[in-house]
């Protein structure tokens, strides 16, 4: 069945007169803020992650609700007459936040599918889940996608069931869905002046939405890490699974985990080249000037030599995409041995590092080393064989990447945090 014989009723936001709100913006702000502090409270999965988000008035554009993974674009109609119902609020918000968590923005994922019709897939899932963790109360005041025969599905699978049934399918999605190109008509840029999302969805370029995407997956596990995992639903479980146990190569998740620790802004100090030709100046990216990152190798028997050039290769070619960056690299077996820092300034004697150890595993020398030395990487990498004497170390003190190699007994261990990648020869 074609996309274009899905019922016009399926493919269509919910819309209908809210009234208009005679509440000030700053009393609709602090509506969405105390939703926020009860999430915060009752769910802090939900409202440590919706903290990520920045309130946006988009009455002008946006009928109920939407996000782009960075904002919170709201109708101050729609938000006003939903916060008189009980708990309805925060249902709302949780629903953009698992719009952010389950990255339904990427345009990779949905393909060629109908688009609209995957929204609706997205929001059955989502709002089963938000049901399952008693996040706020379920939307009464529109009708929302809800069916409790999609529990435990993904949206794709949701999507192959009502693209099947196309035709029997006439509920709609409550919320805008937006892929961080915009709808309507889209601004340039995030920043200042007309430039804030109030007349239309920010546009992103691939590079901002790859960013975004990175910063929503990071801030995504710190919250389980802090609600628990007995108070997140199971597409939540699942979607964590995959991010701490993926299932990619580790020169490519090396890549993407040192990419994940630069932030960046706009400035005007370094203006963008998009517009210049029609006389238009728009700010540029001021990306974060040093990539401050931690690496041990493991000197236990079963990694050799060879294993560990591969890796100071792979980390070369990496830091040879940047301009400034500090590597505090040493090795240990159980305790640290050889420490030094590498910069731009010395990177020439990365390759030349001389190895040192050999003998038990203790990973907690590595935490009591950089603890001691005032060392807090915003990522420590770890290249080792996985089988500590002890513990796997300090979860609490800094992200941690395990590349683990097995040593041939099998399949690799997991740590028990972070993130744990199987070292695999290229």
């Amino acid at each position: 069945m074609s996309t274009k014989d899905i019922k016009n009723s399926a493919t269509e936001v919910v819309s209908q007169t809210w009234g208009t709100s005679t509440k000030t913006a700053s009393e609709i702000e602090d509506i969405l803020v105390k939703s926020r502090i009860s999430m915060l409270i009752k769910a802090p999965f939900f409202g440590n992650l919706a903290t990520r988000l920045k309130f946006v008035d988009a009455t002008k554009w946006c009928p109920t609700l939407a996000t782009d993974g960075k904002n919170f674009y709201y109708n101050r109609d729609f938000v006003d007459a939903l916060s008189q119902r009980d708990g309805e609020m925060e249902f709302g918000l949780g629903h953009e936040v698992l719009h952010c968590v389950y990255d339904h923005m990427n345009k990779d994922v949905m393909g060629d599918r109908d688009r609209r019709l995957a929204n609706i897939a997205q929001d059955y899932v989502i709002n089963l889940d938000l049901v399952e963790a008693n996040v706020g109360k379920k939307i009464e005041m529109v009708e929302i996608c809800f069916d409790w025969s999609h529990r435990g599905k993904h949206w794709l699978e949701v999507y192959d069931e009502l693209f099947e049934n196309a035709e029997k399918v006439y509920v709609k999605s409550f919320d805008m869905h937006l892929d961080g190109e915009g709808d309507g008509e889209p601004q340039d840029a995030p920043g200042e002046g007309d430039n804030d999302g109030s007349e239309g969805p920010i546009k992103y370029t691939d590079e901002e939405k790859e960013q975004i995407r990175q910063e929503v997956q990071s801030a995504t596990i710190q919250a389980a890490k802090a609600a628990g995992s007995g108070n997140l639903p199971s597409g939540v479980k699942r979607l964590l699974d995959d991010l701490l146990n993926p299932q990619l190569d580790w020169r490519e998740l090396l890549a993407m985990q040192i990419q994940s620790v630069i932030k960046s802004d706009y400035t005007w100090m370094n203006p963008s080249r998009k517009g210049m030709d029609a006389g238009m100046y728009l700010p540029g990216m001021d990306r974060e000037t040093t990539i401050d990152i931690a690496m041990a190798l493991d000197m236990s028997g079963s990694i050799d030599d060879a294993m560990s050039r591969d890796f100071l290769s792979e980390v070369k070619g990496i830091m040879d995409q940047y301009t400034d960056f500090n590597i505090h690299l040493f090795c240990f077996d159980t305790d640290v041995h050889n420490p030094q820092v590498f910069t731009q300034g010395n990177m020439d004697d990365f390759m030349s590092y001389e190895l040192a150890g050999g003998g038990g595993t203790e990973f907690d020398c590595c935490w009591n080393y950089m603890k001691e030395n005032g060392i807090q990487p915003k990522k420590f990498i770890m290249f080792t064989d996985g089988y500590p004497w002890n513990s796997w170390g300090d979860e609490s003190y800094c992200d941690t990447l395990f590349i683990v190699h097995g040593g041939g007994y099998g399949e690799p261990p997991v740590a028990p945090f972070g993130i744990t990648v199987p070292y695999e020869r290229a």
